[in-house]
């Protein structure tokens, strides 16, 4: 009988949920600039879609690190003026640091560059870069290959790059 209760006692407590006593880590603040666009076909093969193609993934992708709760991402609005000024005379991922500046003058911990290379018409990469503002150094790379040019592959790789941040546990680095 004492064991029967017993053995209850134990179940019961065995199926509770799990509490931790540790408080998560503050989220990191994040600068996140748009996607650009690499595309050595650009004078001979039109891509008109481009544009409205990277405004989505990155609206997309900053979406996406909100409700994940990967990053805190930081309003551009204060340093936007300064975004469009410095892309005007140099290219924000490989300006030397630049963007690193860009980020501090944000108030951001990280900032995320983000490029899709266009290899052909069908064949496509999204790639985004996560920078430690204290030294530059990346924290973290990632990228995904698509085949297929279209809205739906874009989404699709975007959507990918994230659950993978997700189950990996990649977020807030």
């Amino acid at each position: 009988m004492i064991r029967r209760r017993l053995l209850g006692v134990l179940v019961a407590f065995a199926t509770l949920p799990r509490m931790s006593h540790s408080q998560p880590a503050p989220l990191k603040k994040l600068l996140m600039l748009d996607f650009e666009l690499i595309d050595e076909q650009a004078p001979e093969v039109p891509f008109p879609e481009a544009p409205a193609r990277l405004a989505m993934i990155s609206l997309r992708l900053r979406e996406a690190f909100a409700r994940e709760a990967l990053y805190a991402v930081v309003d551009r609005a204060p340093v936007q003026a300064l975004i469009e000024s410095t892309n005007q005379t140099q290219n924000l991922l490989s300006c030397n640091g630049c963007e690193v500046e860009i980020a501090r003058k944000a108030g951001a911990d990280r900032i995320l560059v983000g490029w899709v290379q266009k290899v052909s018409n069908l064949i496509l990469n999204i790639n985004i870069e996560v920078r430690e503002l204290a030294d530059g150094n990346s924290v973290l790379n990632k990228s995904v290959d698509l085949r297929g040019n279209t809205d739906q592959t874009w989404q699709r790789g975007i959507d990918f790059l994230v659950r993978d941040m997700v189950e990996k546990h990649q977020g807030n680095r």
